[in-house]
């Protein structure tokens, strides 16, 4: 274990050093220099928008699945002469119901509330035929919606539950099915990034071939030649990845913040230990470029051989 350990250490150290006679087969600047650079750039950009889109649609989906998991709003449209009768026998079906934690029936303030934002602060609830609402918490057990909603059927008439079922699952469903499009566009990013430092590799190799040709003749190995293409295309992918990740976020901590009317925006971007994510995409873009750099330098220096 211990030697497994020092030997990859003295590789990674022997990567960053680099073999100055072999790093002339290698062209420090040019358009493959600046193409792997950019491309690890752009591509590191990308993912850290791609990660903070998979945690705050994540957090999104828990924060609906939890608000809303065991709560339901029962809603009485009646008579105004009817209404607090109603309302009083509803509450002591919910009472006598096994399952239902508590229930209590909104005050005039709280409706005014949830209907500000789409109506304005000066609604006037006494001259409109608002229905009464039911706010219904459910213990862990949960209770029996279609029997419930029989009994309120008969001695309610007015009354319709809703226990967010029917518009809780899609939306839960919808955040979770972003979150896995961040992650498979994360792929995708991967892909991309070896794709472009592979044909990069290739055509460094190309347009040093007489280079290399004469690095042969005074017996250098392709494995040789190889390692110095492998290691200046994985530090300038890791240098671009570095630039591409510290802009990403930057422009992630950027974003306005939506507070508590942002709906959809609030949560966004990254929190807590979420904000030492992006610190991993450099080195894994190091990764990436050296198995596709390896993979390309191996098989061009074959083919020319």
């Amino acid at each position: 274990m211990i030697g497994a350990v020092t030997e990859a250490l003295s590789r990674a150290l022997a990567l960053l050093v680099g073999d100055p006679q072999a790093d002339r087969a290698v062209p420090p600047t040019g358009f493959t220099a600046r193409l792997t650079i950019f491309t690890a750039g752009a591509m590191a950009f990308l993912a850290v928008f791609a990660i903070a889109l998979s945690l705050a649609t994540g957090r999104l989906a828990d924060r609906w699945s939890a608000e809303l998991a065991r709560t339901a709003t029962l809603r009485i449209s009646a008579p105004a002469d009817q209404a607090d009768a109603q309302i009083r026998a509803a509450l002591t079906v919910l009472d006598q119901t096994p399952g239902v934690a508590s229930a209590r029936a909104l005050t005039d303030d709280e409706e005014r509330a949830l209907l500000e934002p789409w109506f304005g602060p000066d609604l006037p609830l006494a001259s409109l035929p608002i229905p009464q609402l039911i706010e219904i918490v459910e213990t862990a057990e949960g209770y029996d919606p279609i029997g419930l909603r029989a009994r309120l059927q008969a001695e309610v008439p007015g009354a319709v539950l809703d226990d967010h079922t029917r518009w809780r699952t899609p939306l839960v469903a919808a955040a979770n099915r972003l979150r896995s499009l961040g992650w498979v566009a994360l792929l995708l990013i991967a892909g991309a990034t070896a794709a472009m430092i592979t044909l990069a590799a290739q055509s460094a190799l190309s347009a040093n071939a007489q280079v290399i040709r004469v690095m042969r003749l005074v017996g250098a190995r392709d494995t040789y030649i190889a390692r110095a293409f492998v290691r200046r295309f994985t530090l300038r992918a890791a240098l671009g990845a570095a630039i591409g990740s510290a802009l990403g976020v930057l422009a992630v901590m950027a974003l306005p913040d939506g507070g508590d009317a942002g709906g959809f925006l609030t949560g966004l971007g990254f929190q807590g230990a979420g904000w030492l994510v992006p610190l991993l995409i450099p080195p894994l873009a190091a990764i990436v470029a050296f198995f596709a750099t390896r993979a390309a330098a191996l098989r061009t220096l074959r083919s020319q051989a």
